[in-house]
């Protein structure tokens, strides 16, 4: 079920430092005076691997599953890490006397009395304490259904609904796709007398454009030419031109040439 991210983002970013400081201090508390066994920095032992390194990453792991996790079964896992690392923080020293001859794996603490409970207190079982508490106060947040969590559900099984809906529109689209393909797989072509009218072509070429309201005019080999124009005619050894007043008169000039013309004209 989906729950807001901000349900456990404040204790899992506390579980992440306290983890991430559970895994350091034994390598760097010698800076601040904090020493339990080696006094060295950055002195790597089984001990300190099993007993501070392991918890403090399962710590640091919960925390990020809960600053992150949109998911309550995800966050509850995290919530479940943090507090069985809390838990080994605090119970580990004493558990590690059995492989380690009756003496604690994590070694003694070093300094006076307030001093050794100060390291004890911010090494094992103080840090321990405060990161089971963290963990089971996430989970406690976790268990709780709250009318947000109930808006969360009714969004996320509308938008399942809109894309099982997508799904089925898209399948029925590609179902129509078969069938017309099935029908005619090959695509036809419109005759060529259709094609000419639709883009005003032919065999002969495009058409010429008329006027809206006018017809076209037809000229034929037979027919007299329009008032006013001049239409040449080329005879073997001829030339003659025809004008056609705008009266209606017809008046015909013809021009002979070769010898037959200069002998009638003598």
């Amino acid at each position: 079920m989906q729950i807001p991210r901000t349900r456990g983002a404040v204790s899992g970013l506390l579980l992440m430092v306290l983890g991430a400081w559970g895994a350091l201090i034994p390598f760097i508390g010698p800076y601040f005076g904090l020493t339990i066994g080696s006094d060295q920095t950055w002195d790597w032992s089984s001990g300190r691997l099993w007993l501070s390194v392991v918890p403090g990453v399962a710590a640091f792991v919960g925390g990020f599953l809960l600053l992150t996790s949109a998911h309550r079964a995800r966050a509850a896992l995290g919530a479940w890490l943090a507090v069985a690392a809390g838990a080994w923080f605090v119970v580990g020293p004493t558990v590690s006397r059995l492989w380690n001859d009756g003496t604690s794996a994590a070694g003694a603490p070093a300094g006076d009395t307030n001093r050794q409970v100060l390291e004890l207190l911010t090494m094992f079982e103080g840090l321990g304490v405060l990161i089971a508490v963290l963990g089971a106060f996430a989970l406690g947040r976790l268990s709780v259904r709250g009318v947000r969590d109930a808006e969360l559900a009714r969004e996320a099984e509308l938008e399942r609904e809109r894309e099982r809906e997508l799904e089925v529109e898209h399948d029925r689209a590609a179902a129509d796709d078969d069938d017309r393909f099935q029908r005619d797989p090959v695509p036809r072509r419109r005759p060529v007398a259709e094609r000419s009218a639709v883009t005003g072509s032919g065999p002969a070429g495009p058409r010429a454009s008329v006027p809206a309201g006018e017809e076209p005019t037809r000229i034929s080999p037979t027919s007299p030419a329009p008032a006013g124009s001049t239409a040449p005619t080329e005879r073997s050894g001829a030339v003659r031109t025809d004008t056609m007043p705008a009266d209606g008169a017809s008046a015909e000039t013809r021009r002979s040439g070769g010898l037959l013309g200069r002998l009638r004209r003598s």
